[in-house]
């Protein structure tokens, strides 16, 4: 079969590799519909996430339909079309019987791994590095589901790919910052990050009852994509980013702030020149000058919400002024089992189409032409599907 395989830095290649197979009663192999470039993929295209080894199937935005199944799983039949969450759980373990399914304490192999960086293990991911399982993706032809009584959500033929797809990750990941964010009616949000979770977050925080969302980026397709979503938005090449924000809430901030950006932010103020010059000579491993603003944003005792993927170690980071202002801080990855029946609620109801995010569809054999397109931003990108 095709897939899409890493080599190395912004290096990917369509490659003829081997089709996956059942390997353990709890599996589930899905032949896949469509599949979709994110955001966190370019961090691996980047070269920022450790681990990787030459020739790993990346993607972990998939849908499809089930072809064969091991036979223990019950809950779905050989036909059914699934979307499949980005984050591998089993179900049974103390933190998945919690709704906490990203944080599943039995699906990474290599949980080892993950120790030695961080403490503990978050669960196994599809195609992103062999420290979180190693499991090969879904930018491909077939994939291997784990878990598959407990991960692969039923959809209605009805429903076109486009409409479900980013029930996989991105749609649920925006729903996840913005609750992150307690929002209260009315409540004023500023989301950094116009990318395809910025949008979601955008949404989601309207979805909750938000009053006004201000939509920070430098990229005028991204903004404009936001300003659509009903947000106010900030050019931070042409703005002040902390004088608007300051000004349209009465000098108080934000009632909470999301960081959509993560640990590749740029930008050419001090912090990110600063930022950069650290990573650059391997000082540092995140670039967080977003996630100094938006703390620096918010009002006293609001939210700072964090679902810009951060890796390893960050310089200056601002815990005084967090510290001062009691602000909460929430971050982690997206529990997307827990939301995926609310927010196809919100699809099938006609709430969010959301599909809205998509400028580029292609077939996987031009995924190297993708990556490279969605990574520099080319022809107004903000994201790109691909059909196997």
């Amino acid at each position: 079969m095709q897939a899409v395989c890493w080599f190395g830095k912004h290096d990917v290649r369509v490659e003829n590799v081997d089709e996956p197979e059942i390997v353990n009663p709890r599996d589930a192999i899905v032949r896949v519909t469509s599949t979709a470039i994110c955001g966190s993929d370019i961090h691996l295209y980047d070269g920022a996430i450790p681990t990787m080894q030459n020739g790993d199937i990346l993607g972990h935005e998939f849908m499809g339909e089930v072809v064969e199944l091991g036979s223990a799983v019950k809950t779905l039949k050989v036909g059914d079309r699934v979307v499949v969450p980005f984050p591998i759980a089993c179900g049974r373990c103390w933190f998945c019987q919690r709704g906490d399914f990203a944080l599943c304490d039995n699906s990474n192999p290599n949980a080892w791994m993950a120790e030695k960086h961080y403490g503990h293990s978050c669960a196994g991911i599809f195609g992103y590095s062999h420290m979180l399982g190693g499991y090969a993706g879904g930018q491909a032809e077939y994939v291997r589901v784990p878990f598959a009584d407990v991960g692969p959500f039923k959809v209605e033929q009805g429903l076109p790919d486009e409409k479900v797809l980013f029930l996989t990750d991105i749609f649920p990941t925006g729903y996840q910052a913005a609750e992150y964010c307690n929002i209260q009616r009315g409540d004023t949000i500023a989301v950094w990050g116009c990318g395809p979770v910025g949008q979601f977050a955008i949404r989601s925080a309207f979805l909750l009852r938000a009053g006004r969302v201000f939509a920070i980026d430098d990229i005028p397709e991204r903004l404009e994509m936001a300003e659509e979503g009903g947000a106010e938005p900030i050019d931070f090449d042409h703005e002040t980013i902390l004088e608007v924000l300051e000004e349209a809430t009465g000098g108080m901030g934000p009632d909470a702030c999301i960081d959509a950006v993560g640990l590749e932010a740029h930008g050419l103020s001090i912090g990110a020149l600063y930022d950069r010059l650290k990573t650059t000579t391997y000082m540092a491993t995140d670039r967080i000058s977003v996630l100094r603003q938006a703390i620096q944003a918010c009002r006293k005792s609001g939210t700072v919400s964090v679902p810009g993927v951060y890796a390893g170690y960050a310089d200056k980071f601002p815990l005084g002024a967090a510290f001062g202002k009691g602000l909460t801080i929430r971050t982690g990855q997206t529990h997307v089992q827990r939301y995926m029946p609310k927010l196809m609620e919100h699809i099938e109801k006609g709430d969010i189409d959301p599909s809205f995010v998509i400028t580029h569809r292609l077939p996987l054999a031009r995924a190297r032409e993708a990556y490279d397109t969605f990574h520099h931003k080319r022809d107004g990108c903000v994201k790109v599907v691909m059909t196997p």
